[in-house]
Parts: structure tokens; sequence; C-alpha cells
């Protein structure tokens, strides 16, 4: 929300107004402060959903890699040959 210069002296003239010169340091010490303590809010609930999203993200991570290693392990080529001889040196094992 944007406020051009003659809105925030139209809200200025108000406060003086209905609140008088006195009591302008207090309000803007409250003012202030409610800020400060909304700003930290938000910034602990931002926190709080980076956390919760960065854990299922790292899992996702983590489990892709266990499948990759999985895959530079796994060699079909090999697994059909390696059953080809046995199955090949099974018969000639028994005619001996």
């Amino acid at each position: 929300m944007e406020l051009s210069i003659g809105e925030m002296a139209l809200i200025a003239i108000a406060i003086v107004v209905l609140f008088g010169p006195d009591k302008l340091p207090q309000i803007a010490r409250d003012l202030g402060s409610g800020v400060r303590k909304m700003r930290g809010a938000v910034e602990d609930i931002k926190t709080e959903i980076m956390k919760e999203t960065d854990n299922p993200v790292s899992e996702i991570k983590r489990e892709i890699e266990k499948v990759k290693d999985a895959a530079k392990d796994f060699n079909p080529v090999n697994d059909i040959k390696k059953i080809f001889l046995q199955n090949l040196l099974r018969p000639m094992k028994l005619q001996k």
C-alpha cells in the first residue's frame, strides 16, 4: 500500500487533531513497536514455512540420489551373462 505525501500529511493532521500533540510521541512509539512485532511474526512464519517445505524436498532429493546410485550399480547385461554362464556350466557339471 503506497501513500502519497498529501495522504500522509492528512493522516498526520487527523492524528494531531484527534489525540493532541502531547500524545504523538507515545503513539509513534506504540506504532513502531507494533510494526516491529508484526515484522518479527511474519519472519517467524516465513522461517517455519521454509523449514516445513525444506524437509520434504531434502528427503525427496536424498531418495533420488539413492535411486541414481542403485541405477549405476544395476547392469542387466552382466546379470544375464552370469545367469547364462551358470546355466551353460550346470549341464557340464552333471556329465562329469
